[in-house]
């Protein structure tokens, strides 16, 4: 294809004058409206361009704008794309004219010549072309350094042309789904290969309003009719939508196409841009998808990326883009600071602020890598660890033999220090093998958890990118079937037509025989990044989690420290990254016969029996299986009871789990300690407390006058170096106060330890909420340390210790004032009958009604209102104003746990229900 001119109706070639938009379009403001005359990039005729601009209310203000974001938008929309961020950069210098602070921003978003409300010249215009169009419209507005450039669609590849052209005034470059390369063994996406078509080209594009109606119609949620009618304005007939037309046949899909070697200058000189550089992403884009996220991300390694699951190719209206902009462009002069420090030429793992998060403290009292033991006792036939079913005995011996061989068999099929390697294999020796063996030649493990669901683990493995998939039979065909990017490995032989189905490469038997030699690379540096986790996805969204080898090694200095975990413990692990990191801390481990995927299948017997395989003296389970556990104890004989009789420790955490549960296991463990750590994925030991904790804890909060004591789950004090603050709550429920650590005061939970995760992977924003402010200095003086916003909110006693009262977004702000949920659940779950409850807040924030959703004992058929009588004692137990009380048959809770109850989930079912809907199960 040479630009595709003759496949266009003869209505593309007509010219019309520029026009303003009408008035009224939604969310656009006609004060930025503006005509502009420049000189054609080619010709140099004068053209008319309508563009968005806030500098002359800016003017209008008396403020100085920092700088100019020059916004160009792609294919088929027009400068309407960015009227949010346009709208937002003006409230905020209207906030700096009257305050005297804070950096001001003039925006200019163009409508390229041909489309929007810019004047139609009637040629087709090549991406040289309206780059150098661009050139000279921006020379004429005399604009001038710092400018930040912002792109959309084909509208990121002409503003990087821009870019790559005036590096002088260059201060940053924000991207949102675009793509700079085509990948060659990646076909064109399917939507433009189907516009492309002879015969498709004109009559999608220009005669009718098909490739319009298609691009609005990648909104997620849809667009409302409004705003799709503020996108049609400027395109509303055919002589109206020639540029639409000329921008797809503009598409360089070979060597031969007229905009080819521009393309490919423009994706050589991004590589040079060393700005700062922003990449927000949606997804679910069947047009931009991850694969060229990754092309960029390599080219421009100095990048802060931040993924929006659920987000597609309409990104700037499937989220509030704009904030985020805003928040990067604040911290500009420190990123550019930090890039011109360390270049472009090499692969970045940052957090939020770009900071590096490996303490020099933290590198100093390494106690050793985590496969230390596995070297330290490669020549003991003691048992290391445990397989169930079938049963499976693995000596210390074999397991580090095995390590080695696959960690030397891995580099031997392509895997190199850095690669990401998903592991879709169930709990097992051949799991824990291959994961040490990765994190031993310096890959990066990504861990997601089968229990996320199959949409939810195929977010997390695209979303991870990974370079190698190492995977048992069920997972490799999930792979194959939903295209899962790299290498594919599988745990067994497979015969030669399954192998070649599900594109596998190799076998770890064939990796083990490749690496008998054990020949092995230098080990991966302490600051190295060596896992991405990913989290339950109970409160949204399942978010990678990176830590490097110094973290990973000080959670298993802390749980070692914490619980005399170590060489001789026997560990049942029900809850696999405890099972994972077991040989770290020397302990014989097993993981009870069970579907990990669902905690609520473990049963007392099989507990039992993984205790007597190990001789175990630590056991931890997820509150879900204690619970199934506990159920099924009437199946115990002698043998098992003696089992679990030789625990002296153990764990249930995930979730609140309550006294009279870790009460009831005690008794199965008569001569264990029963302790409930706090933590997450982020963290994975922050507190602990024992059941006489507990009981202790309620005592003095019984004896506190009324009203002094906010109630929640008491989670003990800070275990080891964990440092606790409270960043205490406003009256709309927000956290605002400097962090600290009063008594009574209730807000989120931020925390701070050795062994807290680096960051989120690919989510600049998320991490810029959840690094509290990125770095405090303690009032002492004492070195400045990373702290962690958990999204919990909770309070601290007078004894020090942490009770958590929810989760932030549950947090009820009625007339009456802020609700935090836990206090008041456990207040009703005492009522005679009740079962598990969940409070949640219906209407606007501020004036919302409290409605209590409960399981009964026994169980409700179906969701019902609860009859007079439970309700009145409900609303006697909570002492609070409860509009509604719901009966359900079960709660929904998160897929990992089974513990966590979704109280935003129920906050819409029971807004709907209360508003007329049928009353159906949540």
């Amino acid at each position: 294809m040479s630009h595709g001119s003759s496949r266009l109706p003869r209505s593309a070639g007509r010219t019309a004058p520029a026009s303003l938009p009408p008035a009224g379009l939604p969310g656009m403001d006609a004060r930025f409206s503006r005509l502009v005359e420049a000189a054609d990039g080619d010709s140099g005729h004068p053209v008319t361009w309508h563009l968005l601009d806030n500098g002359p209310v800016l003017d209008q203000l008396g403020v100085t704008p920092v700088g100019t974001m020059l916004c160009v938008h792609g294919n088929p929309t027009w400068s309407y794309l960015w009227r949010e961020l346009v709208a937002a950069a003006t409230d905020a210098a209207t906030t700096a004219a009257e305050t005297g602070s804070g950096d001001v921003w003039r925006v200019i978003a163009v409508d390229q010549l041909e489309m929007g409300f810019s004047e139609r010249t009637g040629i087709e215009r090549g991406l040289e072309h309206r780059i150098a169009d661009l050139s000279a419209l921006t020379e004429t507005l005399g604009l001038a350094g710092p400018v930040v450039t912002v792109g959309h669609d084909w509208g990121g590849v002409v503003s990087m042309g821009w870019a790559v052209d005036h590096p002088d005034e260059l201060a940053g470059v924000v991207l949102l789904n675009t793509a700079i390369h085509q990948p060659e063994d990646r076909a064109i996406p399917w939507p433009l290969r189907l516009t492309l078509q002879r015969g498709m080209l004109g009559r999608a594009t220009v005669a009718t309003p098909a490739f319009l109606e298609t691009t609005l119609a990648l909104a997620h949620p849809s667009l409302e009719s409004d705003v799709k009618n503020g996108y049609r304005s400027p395109y509303r007939s055919a002589d109206r939508r020639g540029g639409i037309g000329a921008f797809v046949a503009d598409i360089p899909v070979d060597e031969r196409h007229r905009s080819w070697n521009e393309l490919e200058r423009i994706a050589a000189g991004v590589r040079e841009l060393g700005v700062p550089s922003l990449m927000l992403w949606g997804p679910r884009d069947p047009i931009f998808s991850d694969t060229y996220l990754d092309d960029l991300a390599e080219r421009m390694p100095q990048a802060d990326i931040h993924r929006f699951e659920g987000a597609g190719h309409m990104i700037a209206e499937d989220v509030e883009y704009a904030p985020v902009v805003l928040d990067w462009l604040g911290g500009l002069d420190q990123r550019a600071g930090r890039v011109a420090a360390r270049g472009t030429s090499r692969r970045i793992e940052t957090t939020s602020d770009g900071l590096d998060t490996a303490a020099g403290g933290l590198l100093d009292q390494r106690k050793g890598p985590l496969w230390s033991v596995l070297d330290e006792r490669r020549d003991s036939t003691d048992i290391a660890l445990v397989d169930m079913k079938p049963r499976r005995d693995v000596s210390w011996k074999l397991l580090s033999t095995r390590v080695r061989q696959l960690a030397a068999g891995l580099v031997r099929a392509g895997v190199k220090p850095g690669d990401r390697v998903s592991l879709l294999v169930p709990p097992s020796a051949d799991l824990t093998a291959v994961l040490y063996a990765c994190l031993r030649i310096g890959a990066i493990v990504v861990v997601a958890d089968a229990g996320l669901g199959l949409p939810g683990l195929t977010r997390a493995v695209r979303g991870a990118r990974p370079d190698h998939v190492i995977g048992a039979l069920p997972g490799l065909s999930v792979a194959r079937a939903f295209s899962w990017p790299g290498q594919k490995i599988s745990t067994t032989t497979l015969p030669r037509a399954t192998a070649l189905a599900l594109g596998v490469r190799h076998s770890l038997p064939e990796l083990a025989r490749l690496g008998a030699d054990e020949s092995l690379p230098e080990p991966p540096a302490a600051s190295a990044v060596a896992a991405v986790l990913f989290t339950s996805g109970s409160t949204g969204p399942a978010k990678g989690v990176i830590y490097t080898h110094a973290q990973l090694e000080a959670v298993r200095d802390a749980l070692s420290s914490q619980y005399d975990i170590g060489v001789g413990t026997g560990l049942v692990a029900g809850f696999a990254p405890f099972a994972l990191l077991g040989p770290a801390l020397g302990a014989r481990s097993v993981t009870p016969d069970m579907n990990v995927t669902s905690p609520r299948t473990l049963t007392a017997k099989a507990t039992a029996e993984a205790a007597a395989a190990v001789d175990a003296t630590v056991v931890f389970l997820s509150p879900a299986a204690l619970a199934n556990v506990v159920a099924t104890a009437d199946a115990l004989g002698a043998a098992d009871t003696a089992a679990l009789a030789g625990v002296k420790t153990f764990l249930s955490a995930g979730a609140p789990v309550p006294e009279t549960l870790l009460a009831a296991a005690g008794r199965l463990m008569p001569n264990a300690t029963p302790h409930t750590p706090y933590g997450m994925t982020e963290g994975l030991l922050m507190t602990d407390v024992t059941l006489e904790g507990i009981r202790a804890a309620a005592q003095d909060a019984a004896a506190l006058p009324a009203g002094e004591h906010a109630g929640g789950v008491c989670v003990g004090a800070p275990a080891g170096s964990v440092r606790v603050r409270i960043a205490g709550l406003d009256e709309h429920g927000q956290p605002t106060a400097e962090p600290s650590d009063r008594t009574g005061v209730t807000g989120e939970i931020v925390l701070s330890a050795p062994h807290l995760k680096q960051s989120y992977d690919r989510l600049w924003a998320t991490n810029r909420i959840a690094d509290a402010d990125s770095v405090w200095a303690d009032s002492d003086g004492t070195p400045t340390e990373r702290w962690h916003r958990t999204g919990d909110v909770g309070h601290l006693d007078a004894q020090g210790r942490l009770w958590v009262e929810g989760r932030l977004p549950h947090v009820v702000v009625t007339a009456g004032g802020v609700v935090t949920p836990v206090g008041p659940e456990q207040k009703i779950e005492s009522v005679l009958g009740v079962g598990r409850v969940a409070l949640a807040g219906i209407g606007p924030r501020g004036t919302q009604q409290l409605v209590v959703v409960l399981e009964t004992d026994p169980p409700a058929h179906r969701a019902a209102l609860a009859d007079s009588d439970l309700g009145a004692a409900v609303r006697h137990a909570a002492g609070l104003d409860i509009a509604a009380v719901l009966v359900v048959p079960a709660l929904p809770t998160d897929i990992r746990h089974n513990s966590k109850i979704d109280r935003s989930a129920l906050s819409r079912w029971a807004e709907g229900v209360l508003s007329g809907e049928k009353l159906s199960a949540p």
